[in-house]
């Protein structure tokens, strides 16, 4: 039978039919959506992250963010387990040396911040400053010195030339203000921003600058993360004017290459 134009134009459009098949149904079924990054973080950046987050899914619609908080020896065991999370961010760069075979790229020094000492409110112990905290009567609560705000802790603390025998030792500031503010310590050591937290909750004592500490809060890449183009993203913008206006709002220095 001869080959008539009509059965040419039908062998053509059956070719180009099965040629776009594969490319259309990669384009409707390859993409697995939006990713969504799973940022581990210090607890004291409960209120900064909560603000900052929705910040970011504005400027960034094809990526989700979940933030988790926990005191260190938290993040570390999750490090450690089957589902890492994709960015850490801590409170000191001792933490991030500990955490770093599971860590990837560059470590971002993200904000600042500095100690003061948390009472009950009206301080009821007229606490002055650090030399009271040596009141053998006084209950005290500080970091343990596994964690970051116990290490700025002994840091202020030997600078000032005092031993403070603390009746209980915590894994992160925001344990230490809780118990101030349970009643179930009389003064305790935490981070500046940690009070505004608080409110009228507690009150505070402020360290003089000469015996104080600057507290190194720092982003970086989880190195197993399915995300890894997201969470050095994320990462970098922390350092970002956006980002950087946020921290200040909340009370953090911003660290020398932001300001």
């Amino acid at each position: 039978m001869p080959d008539s134009p009509r059965r040419r134009r039908l062998r053509a459009s059956t070719a180009l039919l099965a040629f776009l098949l594969p490319v259309l149904g990669a384009g409707c079924g390859g993409s697995s959506g939006p990713a969504t990054l799973t940022v581990l973080a210090t607890s004291s950046l409960k209120e900064v992250f909560g603000e900052m987050g929705a910040a970011y899914r504005h400027a960034h619609p094809g990526v989700g963010l979940k933030f988790e908080f926990g005191a260190m020896p938290e993040m570390a065991d999750r490090l450690s387990g089957h589902d890492p999370g994709d960015v850490l961010v801590t409170a000191d760069m001792a933490s991030m040396e500990e955490a770093g075979e599971y860590l990837v790229g560059r470590r971002r020094i993200v904000a600042h911040n500095s100690l003061t000492i948390a009472v009950a409110p009206g301080n009821p112990y007229r606490i002055r400053g650090l030399p009271d905290l040596a009141r053998p009567r006084l209950r005290v609560v500080v970091g343990a010195e596994t964690v970051p705000v116990g290490r700025y802790t002994r840091q202020v603390l030997t600078k000032a030339g005092l031993t403070v025998r603390s009746g209980s030792q915590v894994i992160s500031a925001r344990a230490a203000l809780d118990r101030v503010r349970a009643g179930e310590a009389d003064a305790g050591i935490v981070y500046i921003t940690d009070l505004r937290s608080a409110g009228v909750a507690v009150s505070s004592v402020p360290i003089p600058a000469d015996l104080n500490i600057t507290a190194a809060f720092a982003a970086a890449t989880v190195r197993d993360t399915d995300h890894e183009d997201e969470a050095d993203a994320f990462v970098a913008w922390l350092t970002t004017p956006p980002a950087q206006t946020v921290f200040h709002k909340h009370g953090f220095a911003l660290p020398p290459a932001s300001r």
